[in-house]
């Protein structure tokens, strides 16, 4: 037995402003940016976990995560990591914390951070990454870890171990099967929208050479730019190969849909954040109005009440679920199966520092447990920051090779950690000395 002795935090940015990597019609100039947390105990075990942000901002997460890991400094390790559901509800449901959401924004993703920490030991004791703890747990196991509250009118208990169950047979076969040839991944990399046309059209050639077999692009700037830069990656890869777009929730219901009229023509395999998340009825309505256009969405939903929504009102095509926006592990969990009942494809958000290392560990236990297919299915992929973590992501042939580390993928390098937290690292001050101003730099 081991007491969780300490909570530590850190903040850490990148200047990718500079490059405008990350770039679209909302997102204008986003530094990269983790709010780090490492779980501490008296005997030295750790667990490590992130949540993503787009720069200015990332110390109130950081600030936040604080407050939460004060609800169980002090706390037995053992005692949290042997019962992982309440000890999620212990903090997603805090009687005065969940006031600042509630499940919702900064607080809920404060607390995913330490629940996420938590799963992270709970893997690295069994000595898997966490898709293969995921998908080695019973179905009773999945369904004691899933919070029902405020979904159970659409997703059960009781279903959600049905789904569980069906998923048993064949599992062994798809584990195999993911650990040779892994998972299909998507990029965006081509498509931010800060990026010149001469390096869109590189970099598309690149990823179509490298493998990989859907490509996304950022819209939303201007119509006219929308429209030049589609016919130029057209002409370049094709009028057959899938090519996604990603507005960022940058339009109004009316405004998508007359948007999206003259992009038809260039068959966009989904629009994504077509407009805000929260607007269940409005993707509704977008949906009806584009079809057959699929429409996606999800890195910015907020809690698994949203994703129940949206898959009532049949108002996406594909759940894009993202590894920290949601209270952690558990929510997830609950997400995908939730996708599963309404037989709607999970293609997980992967845009940020970190985002990489973490999601696939969804997609691969929901092929191995859940779904039991690839079809339609997606990993987005970036190719940014990477070099910072314990475990790189590996993509190789357009598909993303199974993690094999212990762990959830959160651990990042302590040298990178030092370089880049915000704002004294001796990657910040370099950079002032440089004179180069990342766009999260403000006067101090």
């Amino acid at each position: 037995m081991s007491k969780i002795m300490s909570i530590e935090t850190s903040d850490v940015r990148f200047p990718t402003s500079l490059e405008l990597d990350g770039s679209d019609a909302v997102n204008v100039d986003p530094d990269y940016s983790a709010a780090y947390v490492r779980i501490i105990a008296e005997d030295g075990e750790a667990g490590y976990a992130l949540v993503f942000t787009g720069g200015r901002g990332n110390e109130i997460v950081v600030k936040a995560i604080e407050s939460y890991g004060q609800l169980i400094v002090g706390e037995e390790l053992d005692d949290l990591v042997g019962d992982l559901g309440a000890a999620a509800k212990q903090l997603v449901h805090d009687s005065q914390l969940r006031w600042l959401g509630p499940e919702k924004g900064v607080s809920h993703m404060a607390a995913g951070a330490i629940i996420n920490a938590l799963w992270d030991v709970a893997a690295r004791r069994e000595g898997k990454p966490l898709w293969r703890y995921l998908a080695d747990l019973t179905p009773e196991q999945v369904v004691a870890a899933i919070d029902f509250t405020h979904i159970s009118d659409a997703l059960t208990p009781d279903e959600a171990l049905e789904i569980l169950r069906r998923g048993e047979q064949g599992k062994a076969e798809r584990i195999a099967e993911l650990e040779q040839n892994g998972f299909r991944a998507y990029t965006t990399s081509p498509g931010w929208l800060g990026y010149t046309d001469e390096k869109m059209l590189r970099l598309t050639r690149e990823a179509v050479a490298d493998g990989f077999e859907l490509i996304k692009l950022k819209v939303g700037g201007s119509l006219e730019d929308d429209i030049r830069r589609f016919e130029l990656v057209r002409a370049e890869v094709g009028p057959d190969f899938p090519v996604a777009i990603d507005a960022n929730q940058r339009w109004d219901v009316e405004d998508a849909i007359a948007w999206l009229e003259p992009l038809k023509r260039f068959e966009p395999f989904w629009i994504e954040e077509a407009t805000s998340t929260d607007d269940v009825l409005g993707h509704a309505t977008i949906r009806k109005a584009i079809a057959p256009m699929r429409v996606a969405t999800g890195e910015a939903v907020q809690s698994r009440i949203i994703f129940k929504q949206l898959l009532q009102a049949q108002a996406i095509d594909v759940m894009q679920i993202d590894s920290v926006r949601v209270a952690g592990v558990n929510e997830n969990l609950g997400n995908i199966l939730l996708a599963a009942k309404f037989g709607v494809p999970v293609c997980p958000h992967a845009g940020g520092v970190g985002l990489c290392e973490l999601v696939q560990h969804f997609s691969f236990f929901d092929y191995a447990a859940v779904a039991g297919t690839q079809d339609d299915r997606y990993i987005e992929f970036v190719d940014h920051l990477h070099e910072h973590f314990a475990e790189p992501v590996v993509v190789t042939g357009g598909r993303y090779r199974a993690p094999q580390q212990p762990g959830n993928g959160a651990e990042m390098l302590p040298d990178s950690v030092a370089t880049w937290t915000f704002p004294d690292g001796p990657g910040w001050q370099e950079l002032e000395r440089r004179g180069l101003r990342a766009a999260t730099r403000t006067a101090r």
